[in-house]
């Protein structure tokens, strides 16, 4: 709650500030050029800002988060975890005890066992197995934490993308990157807080996924587009110049406070603020996105074939530029996983289209120094059976073991943790739930996951609602 408070008293002295300027006539025009004094130590420092940089409970390992979500469940049997057992009793029905207790998603469980699809070889100092379709994944082993005993609650993937996200299947609850910024603020003035990229097609879990829930607007994610305006209506419309424009948000700026002054509604505020955000990424998101900058070397490692064209190697290395300007919280969404059937192809060509990148964009942090205090992790919602499904070709759903990898500030590098029985079924040693990452995550950001709360309709709220532990295990 101290936090909480906190906010509101920032947010109340920094609208009180407002209330004074505009009636002084100096107007939002005013405003700009004191923050930009105050940033240039040509002024007084200004008030403090709801989006303000704000320090956490502790000395946090990492500054800020890319996180890249390869939604629709990427099979771990294919990528991550080698079972040489279930190879040997491919065709086979599962042992009666292993399916005592267990309902699957869509498949009758009693269905024939169905053995990996790709080899697994080790690399790395650490010794790390991994599928022969992630040979660029391979080339950072020593570089990443592997968890191989994730597990969540849900068996479907709407739900279980929001429980990832948010820590909740319901509707309406903050995600991982909002309450990242609500707890440390950003760095970036020019951009927001946290940015959503995406490719292929759109999550199952919507914009559920990166909202803000029942936080202030201001935290919510993002989304950037891959062509044409990142944001919608960025761009003037014709015959409006930019001192029209600035007139206009000034007036309008005057309306939202007179309401702001007589309802007390911390979203008015955040409109404010969402207005002069856009204004200032009229001119800083069109210089993000245009990859001229870049050499062809950058281009070539994240396997960039088009700059001006949309694809998860582009995001990989946005992100990597979103936080070099400052942005707290980087999320990519990729969801073409879902094989219930077609499993070989599918998973290698988006083997073809995910591993080159996500490897690059951990290489490209170390390189320029980023990836001690940036959190980069990779995962989707759960992992799939080692049953069959769809001829000889597919799996369900499956949340009892997958697998997930980490990097950057904090993480034990070159590091596995975690395990799953012969069958890749269930955790057998050293199990990791949603909440106990959600909890480890933000430990690294410098977070107690149990205090680090907002009050809503009378109860304190946290990501990982009443549970998780910290995973002492996968910290460096």
């Amino acid at each position: 709650m101290t936090q909480q408070n906190e906010l509101k008293t920032a947010m109340a002295r920094y609208l009180s500030r407002r209330w004074f300027l505009r009636d002084c006539g100096v107007g939002l025009a005013g405003i700009a050029a004191g923050a930009l004094a105050a940033r240039t130590g040509l002024g007084a420092s200004s008030a403090p800002n709801p989006l303000a940089v704000r320090q956490p409970h502790y000395p946090a390992k990492a500054k800020r988060v890319i996180y890249m979500f390869n939604a629709g469940a990427p099979s771990h049997l294919e990528l991550f975890d080698n079972k040489p057992e279930l190879s040997k009793r491919d065709g086979q029905l599962p042992p009666a005890d292993l399916l005592k207790g267990y309902r699957a998603a869509f498949i009758n469980p009693n269905s024939a066992l169905l053995g990996p699809k790709f080899k697994f070889e080790r690399h790395g100092k650490c010794g790390m197995e991994l599928s022969e379709v992630l040979p660029h994944t391979a080339s950072i082993a020593d570089d990443i934490c592997l968890i191989r005993s994730m597990q969540t609650d849900a068996v479907n993937h709407a739900p279980a993308q929001i429980m990832m996200n948010t820590g909740s299947q319901q509707f309406g609850r903050p995600s991982f990157g909002s309450w990242t910024v609500y707890g440390l603020g950003t760095e970036s003035q020019e951009l927001p807080g946290f940015v959503v990229l995406t490719s292929a097609k759109g999550t199952s879990g919507g914009a559920s996924n990166y909202g803000c829930g029942f936080l202030p607007t201001m935290y919510g994610g993002i989304p950037f587009r891959s062509a044409g305006d990142p944001v919608l209506y960025l761009s003037n419309p014709r015959g409006i110049d930019s001192e029209t424009q600035r007139a206009s948000l000034d007036a309008l700026q005057r309306l939202n406070q007179l309401n702001l002054e007589t309802a007390g509604d911390p979203e008015t505020a955040a409109r404010i603020q969402s207005y002069e955000m856009a204004y200032r990424l009229q001119s800083s998101a069109p210089e993000l996105m245009d990859l001229k900058s870049e050499s062809k070397e950058t281009l070539d490692m994240y396997g960039v074939k088009d700059p001006n064209e949309s694809s998860y190697a582009r995001n990989c290395l946005l992100a990597r530029r979103l936080i070099e300007r400052g942005v707290r919280f980087v999320q990519l969404f990729h969801e073409a996983w879902d094989h219930h059937g077609n499993l070989t192809a599918g998973v290698k060509q988006n083997a073809i289209d995910t591993d080159k990148a996500s490897a690059a964009l951990v290489r490209d942090l170390k390189q320029r120094g980023l990836l001690n205090d940036t959190l980069v992790v990779w995962g989707g919602e759960f992992g799939r059976t080692p049953m069959v499904q769809g001829g000889n070709d597919g799996r369900d759903h499956h949340n009892r073991g997958f697998s997930m990898w980490l990097a950057g500030g904090g993480i034990k590098a070159g590091h596995v943790h975690g395990q799953t029985d012969e069958f890749g079924f269930n955790v057998v040693a050293d199990p990791v739930h949603v909440h106990d990452l959600n909890a480890t995550l933000l430990h690294l950001l410098g977070f107690d996951h149990t205090r680090h709360t907002y009050r809503f309709q009378g109860r304190d709220y946290r990501l990982t609602d009443i549970h998780g532990n910290v995973v002492e295990g996968i910290l460096a």
